[in-house]
């Protein structure tokens, strides 16, 4: 077995991580897809809202420019003085029976050594024993704050997209983290998803529960774990009060909301609906497995058929 990159520090023992039912690995950034802090706050909303416990974190050190993001002083409940860095945390989350467990991966997006980084979290993906990556992020858009937020869902894997009613990815430039995990993955045979929830361009820095409540939404519908989303309907709703109140007061953002809202009207969604994407990713994870399977029973065969030879040209 591969060791672990010398950048990934496990602080559970073995056993937690061993025990884990059938993971799928989550993971947001703070940085370029994480516009009004949705997809983070995706994250951290399972974080607190589910059984979760920190297993081990991402080194910084060698990550990061401290000219960026520099660490905080702060102090403890002790009252001890500290340095809190930036860092990439761990989780894992275990669900309910019959429900996959979760592990996450919340932080900010690192400044250096992207190839190096997203291998720590392939390797943190095969040590959890996780069959699936989801990332999620948050982008602005032409999305209105008055309809439902949009979610995109993609997926490099032909076989995953079509099952799902996924998009297959077809942007070519430069590219973030997320963009280099993904291919980081790819290579490694790791399926992976991508959700994107379109925040309003005129709002990306305001914190937006609506958001983050339909990209944990989508998360539960694909992967079938209880997210508890519709708890953020208080909050996403005051949060349009708000936002509607600042823009009653001028005609010209009104008129162009209006216009937003008939050309979201017109579109189609950019996901199936229904209960049944989560059958369905269960369907094409049995699929690999048992793809897996024979695989691996037919390089076994192989390698008896080459000692066979070996022992009988002795």
């Amino acid at each position: 077995m591969t060791p672990d990159p010398t950048e990934l520090r496990w602080t559970a023992d073995d056993q937690l991580l061993d025990e884990l039912d059938r993971p799928i690995l989550v993971v947001a950034f703070r940085g370029l897809f994480n516009a009004a802090g949705s997809a983070t706050s995706a994250v951290e909303w399972l974080i607190e809202r589910l059984d979760s416990a920190e297993v081990g974190d991402v080194d910084p050190e060698t990550f990061f420019d401290f000219t960026q993001a520099r660490p905080i002083v702060e102090f403890d409940d002790g009252g001890a003085r500290r340095v809190r860095w930036p860092s990439n945390r761990v989780l894992v989350v275990r669900t309910p029976e019959g429900q996959r467990d979760l592990v996450l991966v919340a932080g900010v997006e690192p400044h250096l050594r992207w190839r190096t980084f997203t291998e720590a979290l392939r390797a943190a993906a095969t040590r959890t024993g996780s069959q699936l990556v989801v990332t999620l992020g948050s982008m602005s858009g032409m999305s209105p704050h008055t309809r439902p937020p949009a979610v995109t869902g993609s997926s490099t894997n032909q076989n995953l997209a079509d099952r799902l009613g996924l998009d297959r990815p077809s942007y070519q430039g430069p590219t973030g983290v997320v963009g280099v995990l993904h291919d980081t993955l790819d290579r490694a045979g790791v399926p992976v998803i991508s959700l994107r929830v379109s925040v309003p361009y005129y709002l990306p820095d305001s914190p937006n529960p609506k958001a983050t409540r339909a990209l944990l939404r989508r998360f539960e519908q694909v992967s079938g774990v209880d997210t508890a989303f519709a708890d953020l309907d208080g909050p996403a709703s005051e949060w349009q009060v708000r936002v509607d109140q600042a823009v009653a007061g001028d005609g010209e953002v009104t008129a162009h909301v209006r216009r937003l809202e008939t050309q979201v009207d017109q579109s189609e969604d950019l996901m199936p609906r229904g209960d049944d994407l989560a059958a369905e990713l269960e369907a094409f994870l049995r699929d690999q497995d048992q793809r897996v399977d024979r695989e691996g029973g037919l390089a076994n065969e192989a390698a008896d058929e080459d000692e066979a030879a070996d022992s009988d040209e002795d």
